[in-house]
């Protein structure tokens, strides 16, 4: 709370900018104002946020784009917060070149991570509840120096974490936590280790704990290979990996069960089963969740000293400027912020 008893905002940073990130953010202000009397949604149902952004670029989007959403530059949380009803608070970060939607620029690579930086320091002073990021396009980034493998690793560096961070994505009826993120297939086998799944059954299970409110948390630990390696017969990680690694789990007090055969472990019976289920690789984890809830999926990292989400998708660059994106994904992103930073509150 601050000195006046109002929870900080929500930092939403601006991701890629010729991405449709702008776009999702006025439609989000939008939903949260909802018009009940001209004020502020009563129900909170998207909780305030102040973006980082420029704010001369989202004023000239809310006017191409023909949304009746007022953009007011502020120069503190404290303003964003007591403005939210009225306008789009923005916190200004200034692009070094005009923006073209769907073509980004390695020139305001700079400020896009400018925004991610300066939202941390934020939530570190206690002047933002939590992180919300804006897809970024990591070509651009890299083009313009950026060193990391994504946003995740980043956010990592930025608070100085000494073990690899854990991913986990989050939907109405199912959490998934990819023990292996964004490496090849050929590439993920190999980093399927006992260690692996270890440290990140470990971390969701604190998570859940923590950050979600689940007393005791039930973990599901995905087969690597087809039937769950059929005894061996189509490979031994599930009797070599993945099973002594269940069992170091269950050794520590964590309630894990696995190596289950991942083409039954989403369908609706199965997920009533388990908080969140640990799967071996990227595609693994994300086809069932996007599968399921395509629009409402959250990307959330699990471990850091301060709460980040994410909507789960894209710049969307294919569409970046026509209209056509919706909100939906980094509005749950909002929720789920500001519901986990209420429990780390409490």
């Amino acid at each position: 709370m601050t000195e006046s008893g109002v929870r900080p905002p929500l930092a939403l940073t601006m991701g890629e900018p010729a991405g449709i990130g702008g776009e999702i953010a006025l439609k989000a202000w939008a939903e949260a104002r909802a018009k009940v009397g001209g004020a502020a949604r009563a129900d909170g149902a998207v909780p305030p946020f102040v973006l980082l952004d420029d704010p001369a670029r989202l004023e000239a989007l809310a006017d191409r784009l023909g949304l009746p959403v007022p953009v007011k530059a502020v120069g503190s949380m404290a303003e964003g917060v007591a403005l939210f009803g009225a306008a789009l608070p923005v916190l200004p970060q200034p692009l070094a070149v005009p923006v073209t939607p769907g073509r980004p620029d390695p020139a305001n690579g700079a400020a896009v991570i400018a925004s991610i930086d300066r939202a941390v320091e934020l939530v570190r002073r206690g002047e933002a509840s939590a992180v919300v990021t804006n897809p970024i396009q990591k070509s651009a980034l890299y083009a313009a120096g950026f060193r990391h493998p994504g946003h995740t690793e980043y956010l990592a560096h930025l608070a100085g974490l000494t073990e690899e961070p854990v991913m986990m994505l989050a939907a109405q009826d199912l959490r998934v936590v990819p023990v292996t993120i964004h490496v090849s297939v050929r590439d993920a086998v190999p980093l399927v280790t006992r260690e692996a799944i270890l440290h990140a059954g470990r971390v969701t299970a604190a998570a859940l704990v923590r950050d979600f409110g689940i007393a005791r948390p039930r973990l599901a630990v995905a087969a690597l290979n087809p039937h769950a390696g059929e005894g061996g017969a189509m490979g031994r990680e599930e009797i070599d990996v993945i099973a002594p690694a269940v069992a170091d789990l269950r050794a520590e007090g964590i309630d894990a069960v696995g190596p289950k055969p991942a083409d039954t472990l989403f369908h609706a019976a199965a997920r009533r089963g388990y908080d969140a289920a640990l799967c071996m690789y990227h595609d693994q984890a994300l086809i069932p969740l996007k599968t399921i809830d395509f629009d409402t999926g959250v990307n959330i990292t699990l471990g850091l000293p301060f709460v980040r989400t994410s909507p789960d998708h894209g710049t969307a660059l294919d569409i970046a400027g026509t209209g056509k994106a919706g909100a939906s994904s980094l509005i749950a992103a909002l929720t789920t912020a500001e519901a986990m930073a209420a429990r780390r509150r409490a």
